[in-house]
């Protein structure tokens, strides 16, 4: 038998949505079939695929998965209203040696496993982490350009932020996988959250879907704007290539999303504006392809940007990188409303200070504070 307590993490949760996370190397008709044999107990009561779980409850599953090793395999207990088919004498679960965890199966990941001398003086990037606040709930951290969110194709093991941020959990004695609510482009910097429970994960995820987390972006975009302020509002549509994908703004097509990006100008400069954006949607290139569609491409973009303007603005400017910053994030968090601010890094600070302010009837404030 295998037993599971619940535990924050897993708090909240359906039943059948647990045994995937809890058990994520075992097929699906694994468990279909063990909820449909009724082998599997909660509290001691046949469990239901949308059963929500609560914190402290146990549960017991009556099969064997493949994934988890040193586990004995008991029949159901003797007040069971089902047998297993085994067809073996029913006993009761403290009699057969079961062992209670909570948490992941063992064998699904590099989570818990003993480094390697040459892992632990590398340490994974872990120690290179710019931790903007840490708290009991949560961690936000400022990625870098350069710095793929997640693990994927192009990117080498171990070189993502969230591979960064599970050896950064392991040392610090977490109890559960640090994970990121929501992803930025690689090529773009800022911050983002990572929750430190599975309730917490759950409960950033709804707040972004559900547009509770504000999210500001600075950017640098070619030409001055006609307005101080305004939005785009135009769909987007996901095409893929083999150089990438690449969204197409406007198109009227069962796949288009709605996507809302809301603007106000920092700074004008000679040929550029610095812009601070407030997303309303959160759609793959949104800041990107928004942009490019007016005619103000973002400096430094390769996907939607002015190839020309890069390569100038790369001699003259001394900008390697696309010129998009993830700044402020505000929410309520335990009824408290909080903001988090981050400033633009150094080498995007160094291309402002090398332009030539513009002064147009308003006045107004430049993104470290100061008035113009």
């Amino acid at each position: 038998m295998i037993t599971r307590i619940i535990d924050r993490n897993f708090a909240n949760m359906r039943l059948d949505r647990f045994l995937r996370k809890a058990f994520p190397d075992e097929s699906l008709s694994v468990f279909f079939a063990v909820i449909r044999k009724k082998k599997v107990r909660v509290n001691g009561v046949i469990g239901k695929a949308n059963q929500m779980l609560q914190e402290g409850d146990t549960v017991c599953i009556y099969e064997n998965f493949k994934s988890v090793e040193g586990e004995s395999l008991p029949l159901a207990p003797a007040s069971a209203s089902a047998t297993p088919s085994s067809g073996r004498t029913p006993q009761r679960p403290e009699a057969s040696g079961t062992q209670t965890k909570s948490g992941f199966a063992k064998n699904k990941s590099t989570w818990g496993k003993v480094l390697s001398p040459a892992e632990k003086q590398a340490g994974w990037g872990a120690k290179d982490l710019d931790i903007v606040i840490q708290t009991e709930d949560y961690v936000i951290v400022n990625k870098p350009s350069g710095l793929a969110s997640q693990p994927g194709s192009g990117t080498r093991p171990g070189e993502s932020l969230v591979e960064y941020l599970w050896e950064w959990g392991r040392r610090e004695g977490l109890d559960f996988k640090p994970t990121i609510a929501h992803r930025l482009d690689q090529e773009t910097s800022g911050m983002l959250i990572a929750a430190l429970h599975g309730d917490t994960l759950r409960d950033f995820t709804r707040m972004i879907r559900e547009h509770e987390v504000e999210k500001f972006y600075f950017a640098l975009v070619k030409g001055n704007l006609k307005k101080e302020k305004g939005t785009i509002s135009e769909s987007l549509t996901r095409t893929d290539a083999a150089k990438g994908s690449k969204m197409k703004v406007g198109e009227a097509s069962k796949d288009a999303k709605e996507a809302v990006t809301h603007y106000r100008v920092k700074q004008h400069y000679e040929g550029y504006d610095l812009v601070k954006i407030k997303l309303e949607t959160g759609r793959m290139h949104q800041i990107r392809a928004h942009f490019a569609s007016i005619g103000h491409p973002l400096l430094g973009d390769s996907r939607y940007g002015d190839f020309a303007l890069n390569r100038e603005v790369k001699k003259t400017l001394g900008l390697h990188r696309l010129f998009l910053h993830s700044c402020r994030l505000e929410f309520v968090w335990q009824g408290e409303r909080k903001v988090f601010d981050c400033p633009l890094p150094k080498e995007l600070q160094s291309v402002i200070d090398k332009l030539k302010p513009v002064h147009f009837r308003h006045d107004i404030a430049d993104p470290r504070g100061a008035r113009k």
